[in-house]
């Protein structure tokens, strides 16, 4: 039988070693969160902030850990009117969210050459929950869709046809946050904006007339900003340098997880090294800025000019600091930042001799997620 329209939509955001959950109910107000880390080794359950040691040996163990907690909340499988999933690469022609069949499922499964380390994860989730509960509807949001309105001139890399022909593009990321912040925005959407979705990863967009034109990310999510563990651009030979030195894994793993701000200070959480205060916490932090007002140029030339900016992520919406160095140093666009508002974290940051608009809008991805499969529905 369908599930009841009405019912909560489960949306599932699995990672390589993990699975996260948020449940909506039909008005989109979130009800709970939990999650299953450290799959395969030390398991922690969390719900609703409570953490407690369990065992889940692989993604299908972990739904099931959740679903049957769930259930003793009288709120089982049978109940949701669907489950929701985060999937990070749609390639080319999965480029709006989709319900899940097998011919959606096939061209996730053909995706995962392109996000190796996620799409595999993201299916594991979504075939748990067809084996648990092959009832239930599923849907997909993607992270690369949002981008897909970008001209073919942002998109191509000057290769020659045969590697153009193997899906070698910038494909761009953190789509599923920056069509909330369009939708979510305060106010007016300014015809051209600068979004900046800043945290552990980190991008920037140019969305003009609420469509994607650019972003800072390209064929995986590693180019673009330095970031917390991610190097952002580097020069190909630079890769291939250490590549002949070290192996395609173990560059891998430098470039995704030992690089950026982790590379530079030993450390990837900015609120810590805000609070260090030792020359490379500083350098860290000042390379952080200096790349994001850099690639912010570049946004704005996509765009042919700014009339907004918006920060959103967990760096955008709480690190005062790190708003004010970014713009400060894009006072040239004609931004005047209203100091007390940003150290206060309010939502509209610019002051009134402003030519250009500020907000904070604050990320809500798992939200949109659900919208998304509401919609569908």
């Amino acid at each position: 039988m369908p599930a009841p329209a009405s019912g909560p939509i489960l949306v599932v955001n699995a990672g390589s070693s993990s699975v996260k959950v948020i449940l909506f109910d039909a008005q989109l107000c979130q009800t709970l969160s939990g999650a299953v880390t450290e799959i395969g080794s030390g398991a922690t359950f969390t719900l609703n902030g409570a953490s407690n040691a369990c065992a889940a040996t692989d993604h299908k163990s972990a739904v099931r850990l959740i679903l049957n907690e769930l259930a003793t909340r009288d709120m089982p499988p049978q109940s949701f009117a669907a489950a929701a999933h985060r999937v990070v690469h749609g390639g080319a022609k999965l480029t709006a969210p989709r319900r899940i069949t097998p011919e959606i499922r096939a061209e996730i499964v053909a995706c995962t050459a392109l996000a190796p380390i996620h799409n595999p994860a993201n299916l594991a989730a979504i075939d748990a929950l067809s084996s648990l509960t092959p009832d239930l509807q599923q849907f997909a949001s993607f992270d690369t869709a949002f981008h897909t309105t970008n001209p073919p001139e942002a998109t191509t890399y000057p290769l020659p046809k045969k590697w153009r022909g193997r899906g070698l593009q910038r494909y761009g990321f953190h789509g599923i946050s920056y069509s909330a912040l369009v939708k979510n925005h305060p106010g007016p959407l300014p015809k051209r904006l600068l979004a900046l979705h800043l945290g552990n990863g980190a991008s920037l967009c140019a969305i003009h007339n609420g469509c994607s034109v650019a972003t800072t990310m390209g064929y995986s999510p590693v180019s673009g900003l330095s970031m917390g563990s991610r190097v952002g651009d580097i020069d190909a030979l630079a890769v291939l340098e250490i590549a002949k030195s070290e192996g395609i894994e173990v560059t891998s793993t430098l470039l995704n997880n030992a690089s950026g701000l982790m590379g530079l200070a030993g450390e990837n959480d900015m609120r810590s090294l805000m609070r260090a205060g030792t020359p490379d916490a500083d350098f860290a932090i000042s390379h952080f800025c200096y790349w994001a007002v850099r690639h912010a140029g570049s946004m704005v030339g996509a765009m042919g000019g700014l009339d907004g900016i918006a920060f959103t992520g967990g760096i955008g919406e709480n690190a005062p600091e790190i708003r004010e160095r970014i713009l400060n140093e894009l006072n040239w666009l004609g931004v005047r930042l209203d100091y007390d508002a940003n150290r206060n974290n309010l939502s509209t940051l610019h002051g009134a001799s402003s030519n250009i608009s500020v907000h904070i809008v604050a990320a809500r991805e798992e939200r949109q997620i659900a919208q998304d499969a509401l919609e569908l529905m």
